[in-house]
């Protein structure tokens, strides 16, 4: 079972490099840490059933992010990439 995001930043057409990011199941921080030069954290583990990834991104308008996604097969990668603009975000399951 493995864990990745990438978060971009649609304003600027740039990574997000250096945002905080966690990763928390059952109310525990299983991981933390900050998005490489790329924008992208990766080698993480999820746990089974529901998960919640928290992006710190400090803006005016939405201070942090958090996607929730289901862990159903712990065989799978799951990649929630994230893309950022000043007064919008969205995300989507990734590859």
């Amino acid at each position: 079972m493995s864990f990745s995001t990438h978060v971009l930043d649609a304003a600027t057409g740039r990574p997000a490099a250096g945002m905080r990011v966690r990763l928390e199941h059952d109310g525990r921080t299983l991981a933390e840490g900050r998005t490489d030069a790329d924008g992208r954290i990766t080698g993480w583990e999820p746990g089974n059933g529901t998960n919640r990834v928290v992006f710190d991104t400090g803006g005016p308008f939405y201070p942090e992010v958090v996607v929730a996604f289901t862990v159903t097969d712990p065989a799978e990668h799951h990649h929630v990439p994230l893309l950022l603009s000043p007064y919008a975000y969205s995300t989507y399951r990734g590859s």
